[in-house]
């Protein structure tokens, strides 16, 4: 006999799959479809942000070493020609050849297709604006096709005792 303040349980006996109802079928693909896209651009867009980044880096270090190889050469031509003396005095021409010649020298052309140089001169110093495509690794929606990447970098030319 059980005694009258007993409690009595039932226990839930699992009885199969749960019925989903007919409303509920299908509906997380979409989710899953939406995930799957949002993922597959941000991958693309940090794919071609690095890119750009590694191309940024590559023509701002070509500009420096541009820079560089002019003001070397028009240092040492002041030198042998003029003497020694506070500034040196930049020929336009002769530094925009040191580029150029360096240029052709590291194969900077072959690395960069579509590489374009403007050198400019201010006083003792050569400055070197460099601009190359890039071909993007992967295509992102509202990105134009071929963006252009720059790199510029500037020299000094002090010839001193």
């Amino acid at each position: 006999m059980t005694s009258p303040h007993a409690v009595t349980r039932e226990l839930a006996i699992p009885q199969g799959p749960r019925k989903i109802r007919r409303a509920e079928i299908g509906s997380v693909t979409p989710l899953i479809i939406g995930f799957a896209l949002i993922i597959a651009t941000l991958v693309g867009v940090v794919v071609d942000a690095s890119s750009a980044y590694l191309r940024r880096q590559g023509l701002d270090a070509l500009a420096d070493a541009s820079a560089l190889s002019a003001t070397d050469g028009l240092q040492g031509d002041q030198v042998y020609e003029h003497g020694l003396g506070k500034l040196a005095r930049i020929d336009p021409r002769t530094a925009e050849r040191y580029v150029e010649d360096y240029l052709a020298r590291s194969g900077a052309r072959r690395k960069y297709p579509g590489l374009r140089v403007r050198v400019t001169t201010r006083a003792n110093v050569v400055i070197v604006h460099v601009r190359a495509p890039l071909h993007l690794p992967l295509h992102v929606p509202g990105v134009g096709p071929t963006p252009v990447v720059t790199g510029d970098a500037a020299s000094e030319v002090l010839v001193t005792d």
